[in-house]
């Protein structure tokens, strides 16, 4: 996918937001979520089909809690990339124990540094809502991911999304609002970065709708299930 200056500003920005943020970033999420995004990672990893000599990308890979989710379940033979626009990101993810045998790379989820159809598997979780400037570039950012697939590969997103209950979601956006913000800037000292992560939260897609996106990406077999409330949503799909 061909980066335009606005994208290369956006990516800037929001490495600078993340590097600000990495060091409490994980911490953070663990408490904002009462340790559901721990559990909705493991979740999202029973899907996964299990085979001889797979290559696996979790892109959008952050302190790289899905990797090593990944790492649990796969064979000795699977190779695990972990690839994020932040190094200060990636460091924290490299320091960890389990990451001995995940290799990373430093790259934009808009413009991989890999050939076509190179991987079994593209996971992404708690980051999509970033590449949410328009749909539009949503969707070109989807692509790229269907780009370094293998057909017939799979793509595996967790996200949050959208209560269908209005009353769920008002008190949801109401805790983002006040809970995510306020407490993420307490801890983490970085003002801006909880204040858009708290604007990226109720601007995504419900899951039906963020469906059709992947759909339009290129994709096929587009499912979904969401959960606790539909707080929070995995996609999955396969590359055609």
């Amino acid at each position: 996918m061909h980066l335009s200056e606005t994208d290369l500003k956006m990516s800037k920005g929001i490495q600078r937001i993340f590097s600000e943020a990495a060091r409490t970033y994980e911490m953070i999420n663990h408490l904002l979520t009462f340790g559901l995004d721990i559990l909705l990672r493991k979740k999202a990893t029973e899907v996964v089909p299990i085979k001889q000599g797979a290559v696996w990308l979790d892109v959008c890979s952050g302190t790289g809690e899905m990797a090593v989710a990944l790492r649990n379940v796969a064979n000795e033979d699977t190779r695990i990339l972990s690839s994020d626009i932040t190094l200060d990101m990636l460091r924290e993810a490299k320091a960890k124990p389990e990451f001995d045998d995940i290799a990373q790379a430093l790259a934009n989820a808009g413009s991989l540094p890999f050939s076509d159809d190179t991987f079994d598997l593209v996971t992404i979780s708690y980051a999509t809502r970033n590449l949410n400037p328009t749909r539009a570039r949503l969707t070109s950012y989807l692509r790229e991911f269907r780009r370094v697939l293998k057909p017939g590969g799979l793509f595996i997103n967790l996200e949050t999304s959208q209560p269908s209950s209005p009353l769920i979601r008002t008190l949801y956006h109401r805790y983002v609002r006040i809970a995510v913000r306020r407490l993420g800037q307490l801890i983490s000292g970085s003002k801006a970065g909880y204040a858009y992560l708290s604007h990226t939260v109720p601007r995504f897609y419900g899951a039906m709708e963020f469906a059709r996106v992947i759909q339009l990406a290129g994709f096929d077999a587009v499912r979904y299930q969401t959960y606790f409330l539909g707080i929070f949503a995995v996609h999955m799909a396969t590359a055609i």
